[in-house]
């Protein structure tokens, strides 16, 4: 018999360590202790993705950098929102680009929310504490059909 790994709450992708660092710091002093799936690159976020397709349980919430190596956010975005799977998850781009083109291709390719990382850590605890609220707590979506 073979048993689904535990579901994780939040799937963080992020290159840099430090980023991943401090959102794990935050999350931890707002007490929250449910999973957190960390992936460093887009190609394997994909990879992550393929294993939903097959059965792997899905998180609540995706946090996406933009800017990732081997295959970019957008483009994680992309399969994202055409995945059967995984279009219902929301996704918020918590990445440090304000540019534009980036902000319109995200929204058009299915993007819940952009935010633009903060750099100071009070506002980023903030912010973590408000995605968690209402990403995680307030947020309703539809069940995964398939």
């Amino acid at each position: 018999m073979t048993t689904n790994p535990e579901p994780y709450e939040i799937l963080l992708v992020d290159d840099s360590q430090v980023d991943v660092d401090l959102t794990m710091l935050a999350l931890s002093r707002l007490n929250f202790n449910k999973p957190v799936q960390i992936a460093r690159d887009g190609a394997e976020t994909l990879e992550i993705i393929e294993k939903w397709e097959q059965g792997n349980p899905t998180p609540k919430l995706i946090l996406l950098d933009i800017k990732l190596p081997k295959v970019s956010g957008l483009e994680v975005l992309r399969v994202l929102k055409s995945s059967k799977i995984a279009k219902f998850i929301p996704v918020v781009m918590l990445t440090s680009s304000n540019n534009d083109a980036d902000i319109r291709t995200a929204y058009e390719w299915g993007a819940n929310s952009y935010i633009t990382k903060p750099v100071d850590f009070d506002k980023f605890m903030v912010l973590t504490n408000a995605l968690c609220d209402y990403w995680l707590g307030l947020n309703v979506r539809p069940e995964v059909q398939g």
